[in-house]
């Protein structure tokens, strides 16, 4: 079966389906990598404690930007079905056993073979969906995939959180390690390889097309913001407002999840192009108003506001890039897309720690809305 069987023929006027078995297929493998990096994304910063987290989510994004880099050539070589297989294994396999040691230096290798992992995943992944989805209906397509991608961050950010409490990290370790290792039982029917048989260009091609690497600046900055938020908010919350920790993780990834859908039906039908800018600024609007460390209703407002943004910048900018490029550009966009996503965090996790311990948590939250603002001219551009 080729990659564009689960595509079927426009007749006349008629909207192509846009659910196909490919796609069931693929959105499977996708939450089971999904549910495996959100369960411990918040929970291996508190296991690492306020010293090592930023080291720890900085090591497993800047491992997930490096396996980003080779993932198109492995697809190349190994098909599909190869490489989501060992991604799977990459991201499940060292998570049960994360809780052997506390040492940083464990908890570090960890997180950069789980990187590594989840970078093969939704490399190879994003241009899969990009092939099994109607062009007509990208943008509705690249929304039900993020929406699929964002209920495992809607539930596993604050229940990782919460499992900790009631059941210690050996319990969290384990069920993000077999959320991804069970996925592998999806892979054998999936499509392996691209029916065109087509070469796909490098990631130089889209840094060096102003239209693509444009979009990707901008998601960069925005996913900046979401590093710090994931990393650092159960940190810079009062212990007096630790229960509300477990909220506000799950208002951030739900309120992006409605966005990318929202935007995505609103790309089909219009340029979506045109929300590049305001869902930068509705980012920027929503971490400033994070700064208020210490009130509750700000923290809640603003997770939320910048979670919405950060899915409609999620949605438009993948639409906005899938639709500068040719069929042999899907891989360096979902190259591209994604090592702005991973590296936006891990920069935005590395940095606002070292920062953080300087001006404490409520100055750093205020320095990084102001610094989303320096993708204002690439924002402006990608119009």
């Amino acid at each position: 079966m080729s990659a564009t069987e689960g595509i079927p023929a426009t007749t006349g006027s008629a909207r192509p389906a846009l659910v196909t078995r490919a796609l069931v297929l693929r959105l499977v493998s996708i939450v089971g990598a999904t549910s495996s990096f959100f369960l411990l994304l918040s929970v291996v910063p508190l296991y690492a404690g306020a010293q090592g987290a930023g080291v720890a989510t900085g090591s497993l994004m800047f491992a997930t930007v490096l396996g980003e880099l080779i993932t198109t050539p492995l697809v190349t070589r190994f098909g599909y079905r190869a490489v989501l297989g060992g991604g799977l294994v990459l991201m499940g396999a060292p998570a049960l056993v994360l809780t052997l040691s506390t040492n940083l230096v464990w908890i570090a290798a960890v997180c950069v073979l789980r990187g590594l992992g989840f970078a093969v995943t939704v490399v190879a992944g994003g241009a899969l969906i990009a092939l099994v989805v109607p062009a007509q209906r990208r943008g509705e397509g690249l929304a039900l995939m993020g929406v699929v991608s964002s209920v495992p961050a809607v539930i596993g950010l604050p229940l990782g959180v919460w499992l900790v409490q009631h059941a210690g990290y050996s319990t969290v370790a384990i069920a993000g390690g077999l959320a991804a290792l069970v996925a592998i039982a999806s892979l054998p029917a999936l499509p392996n390889r691209d029916g065109h048989h087509e070469r796909q260009a490098g990631l130089g091609v889209g840094l060096r097309t102003a239209g693509v690497r444009r979009p990707a600046i901008v998601f960069a900055s925005t996913a900046l913001g979401t590093g710090i938020v994931v990393t650092f908010l159960p940190l810079a919350v009062p212990s007096a407002l630790a229960g509300l920790t477990a909220v506000a993780l799950f208002v951030q990834p739900a309120a992006s999840t409605l966005a990318r859908w929202v935007s995505g039906r609103y790309g089909d039908r219009h340029d979506p192009a045109h929300l590049v800018l305001p869902s930068l600024l509705t980012c920027a609007a929503g971490l400033a108003c994070v700064a208020l460390t210490g009130n509750a209703v700000a923290i809640i407002l603003g997770v939320a506001v910048f979670g919405f943004g950060f899915g409609v910048t999620q949605n438009v900018t993948m639409t906005v890039m899938y639709s500068r490029v040719p069929r042999t550009g899907y891989g360096a966009v979902s190259t591209l897309w994604n090592v702005a996503y991973d590296g936006g965090m891990g920069v935005g996790a590395l940095g606002f720690g070292a920062i953080a311990s300087h001006t404490g948590y409520p100055l750093a939250f205020l320095g990084s809305a102001v610094l989303l603002l320096a993708a204002l001219l690439p924002a402006i551009r990608s119009r």
